[in-house]
């Protein structure tokens, strides 16, 4: 990727604005008289310093976090909060605040979207919390302009929780990491690598922060270079950036994978701070003058140039010139990708939208967390002021991330600008990040400013015969793409960036509907129950032996969680376990939930006693190669195989719809990330991976003799028999990551509820 180099191996950092090569011991000596300690260096970046100022552990390799705040959002608040509940939650023991920003519309369903909102107001009253209503902000702006700030570290229960721009390590996790918190556990990993994203130059005024982070992204994800890093953005180029722009790059860093970001502060951090209200939340924050990372991924700003990820993945990237010049060639590949995921050729026809003028787009999204900032929005009202969106196919919609955004923007005259262009501008929401908002027509293709683009997120369903495609871009690309009727135009064809004027916050909506009950909470006011909402099924303990039937096989090179468990008007019914799990893999693997319902009925005969026609000579095998085992000690379950599961969303409905349907495990050859995989051990499944490629199919059983005292043990590799017509018919060799002493516990136990049951 033109203007990003990664470096091979670590680095050292001088003075802030050097980097060396960990290996040029002659730089090393001549800049520094030596070649400095490793060791000692490792604790000179700002990830350190921060991450062990709240590591109870005792042990730099090994981190015991206490987060200084928790936040969720509609999807994950209901599920986080009943789980705490049925583990004996009394009091949210630190800020935890629960936006509607995703569900908002509550446009399917009834009344169980609006239901579960009451449900978050309500918890926020009875435990002490701080509730955002429906339209005022999605939930990463609320958390940039009233709780991140300098040392911080909060963890949210959605994957694009990022506050670096702000001095604040944030992480993204399952929501039972968020309820360990809540219950006053730890956070607990290994130590993370710190990776330097060092900064040089300064970028072209028609290059937003879409294009930087979509330049980055292009350059690690398929790699891995930063998977389950922390990266450190440092360097010169970090000054040329407003913190607003800063904001738009940082959250866009969950789609390179790595566990969090920081970056380092400087005046425009303490100003964007002191606007907000909280000057007191201000501390520069720089590396030591002699600091080690792991990597260093070096960004040239200047070389930056508008750029586009194509349909299936932001990784996809390209310069919008390389798009441009050669579209029937690269559209193609999309095409086949397309194909692929649908099942069926010709489902997305893209050479159709080429013709002499270029490439017609049918829709264009400036939304969220990521393309919804204030300076994103304003840029694109001054380019399409006096100008035209066009009465054809192309539309243009505009969500500001917050109501004192959108109030600014409205006091500034761009939202007037921006609505006389034939934009369509609306509230707060993360709907068209997820499917919920501004889907597409059939064979369309949308450009978005957004943190997502995987297959059919913008709410397409295949299955029906229905596909659409979207390619990621800046809002100023998006803008100068309006402009011209929607041919796809790079931001470059126009001259009108830079002309913002200062953002003016003023928090006086927030002050009249936010409900801020921190350390408030009063027992009397009852938790408010919509009859969606139910509570989650009796889980299992791990059985002394595994009788795993295969349910779903999925070979694709990544495995989305939201081919795991849809999301878009799917979502709607997150606060009803088995309601919601019918939903599992069905975009993916449409017979998986029948599959994985009949196996669990399997299980219910054994646990009375008998054992199914169906599953009589699997067992007899089993029996073979482990006499011992009988109705009563070992367990039956189902269990998906993936390559490499995981990627996106930190939704944990995509391991719990598996453990409510009878899931006991996920076989991968890696997890895409480390939030999933903690999801698949909160909820009780083992965590299994393999180097073998599976000689199984869908239908077969995997046999695992004696697994219970094995993962008592601490043991990490197990052998699976294969289980085919009623024979053996051979092994495949697994094993399990290191797992702390809780992690195992809990899936001994079957899940984080029944861990914390058994704790009291």
């Amino acid at each position: 990727m033109d203007g990003v180099t990664l470096y091979d191996g670590g680095v050292y950092l001088l003075q802030g604005t050097t980097v060396v090569p960990q290996n040029d011991h002659e730089a090393l000596i001549g800049l520094t008289g030596g070649v400095p300690n490793c060791e000692e260096a490792r604790r000179g970046t700002i990830a350190h310093g921060i991450m062990q100022a709240h590591n109870a552990s005792g042990d730099e390799s090994r981190l015991k976090v206490t987060f200084d705040c928790l936040t969720s959002h509609d999807i994950t608040y209901v599920g986080i909060v009943q789980t705490a509940k049925a583990s004996g939650l009394e009091k949210f023991p630190m800020p935890y605040v629960l936006t509607t920003c995703h569900n908002t519309l509550c446009a399917v369903g009834g009344t169980i979207n609006e239901d579960d909102h009451l449900f978050g107001l309500s918890a926020a009253k009875h435990y002490g919390g701080i509730y955002v209503p429906p339209h005022m902000a999605v939930i990463h702006q609320y958390m940039r302009e009233m709780m991140a700030g300098c040392g911080k570290m909060i963890l949210g229960s959605d994957s694009h929780t990022r506050y670096g721009a702000l001095g604040t390590m944030a992480i993204g996790e399952g929501g039972g990491e968020l309820v360990k918190q809540l219950l006053g556990q730890t956070y607990d990993v290994a130590t993370p690598d710190v990776v330097a994203v060092y900064l040089e130059g300064s970028c072209q005024p028609f290059v937003g922060p879409q294009d930087v982070a979509l330049a980055i992204i292009g350059a690690v994800f398929s790699c891995g270079y930063v998977k389950n890093k922390v990266m450190e953005f440092v360097g010169p180029g970090v000054a040329t950036m407003t913190t607003d722009f800063r904001n738009g790059v940082d959250v866009m860093t969950t789609e390179t994978t790595c566990l969090s970001s920081i970056w380092r502060t400087d005046d425009d951090t303490r100003r964007y701070l002191a606007g907000h209200g909280r000057a007191d939340d201000y501390r520069q924050l720089d590396p030591a003058d002699v600091a080690y990372y792991d990597g260093c991924v070096r960004v040239d700003l200047s070389k930056i140039r508008p750029m586009i990820a194509l349909p299936f993945h932001p990784s996809n990237v390209y310069t919008i010139d390389e798009l441009n010049a050669n579209p029937r060639d690269i559209l193609a590949e999309v095409e086949r990708a397309a194909d692929k995921i649908a099942g069926r050729v010709g489902s997305l026809d893209l050479m159709s939208k080429v013709d002499d003028a270029g490439i017609h787009v049918q829709q264009g999204v400036i939304a969220g967390c990521a393309g919804g900032n204030y300076t994103n929005v304003m840029e694109a009202a001054n380019a399409l002021r006096g100008k035209s969106c066009g009465s054809g196919e192309f539309a243009l919609s505009v969500y500001p991330s917050s109501q004192p955004v959108f109030a600014d923007l409205v006091k500034k005259g761009a939202v007037y600008d921006l609505m006389q262009a034939g934009a369509i501008v609306r509230t707060a929401f993360c709907g068209p990040c997820f499917g919920a908002g501004d889907t597409p027509a059939n064979n369309c293709l949308s450009v978005r400013h957004t943190t997502r683009n995987f297959p059919n997120r913008e709410g397409s369903k295949p299955g029906n015969g229905q596909m659409s495609g979207v390619a990621l871009m800046d809002a100023r690309s998006i803008a100068a793409t309006a402009a011209a009727g929607g041919v796809l135009t790079g931001a470059d064809a126009l001259d009108c960036w830079g002309d913002v004027p200062e953002h003016e916050f003023d928090a006086t909506s927030y002050n009249n509907r936010v409900f801020c009950g921190f350390g408030c909470g009063k027992q009397e006011d009852p938790l408010v129950y919509g009859p969606n909402i139910r509570d989650w099924p009796q889980m299992e303990p791990l059985g002394e032996n595994l009788l795993m039937q295969v349910c779903s096989k999925i070979m694709d090179p990544v495995t989305t969680t939201d081919e795991l468990i849809p999301s878009g008007e799917t979502s709607s019914y997150r606060s009803n376990p088995l309601g919601l799990a019918e939903f599992t893999l069905s975009r993916r693997d449409p017979e998986y939930v029948g599959r994985a319902k009949a196996f669990a009925a399997v299980e219910s005969q054994r646990l009375e006693g008998e054992l199914a026609a169906e599953v009589a000579d699997a067992f007899s095998a089993a029996q073979q190669v482990e006499p011992a085992a009988s109705l009563g000690n070992t367990e039956m379950g189902s269990m998906i195989y993936a390559v490499k599961p995981g990627d996106g969303s930190a939704r944990e409905q995509a391991a719990s719809c598996q453990r409510v349907l009878g899931g006991v495990a996920n076989i991968v050859e890696q997890y895409a990330t480390k939030r999933y995989r903690s999801n698949v051990i909160n909820w009780g499944m083992l965590p299994l991976q393999s180097d073998d490629v599976p000689q199984f199919e869908v239908g077969d059983y995997v046999f695992i003799p004696g697994v219970r005292k094995a993962v008592e043990a601490g043991e990490e590799r197990f052998e699976g028999h294969i289980i085919r017509n009623g024979q053996v018919s051979g092994t495949i060799d697994l094993y399990m990551a290191p797992l702390t002493a809780d992690e195992r516990q809990i899936i001994l136990d079957g899940c984080l509820i029944n861990f914390n049951r058994n704790k009291k």
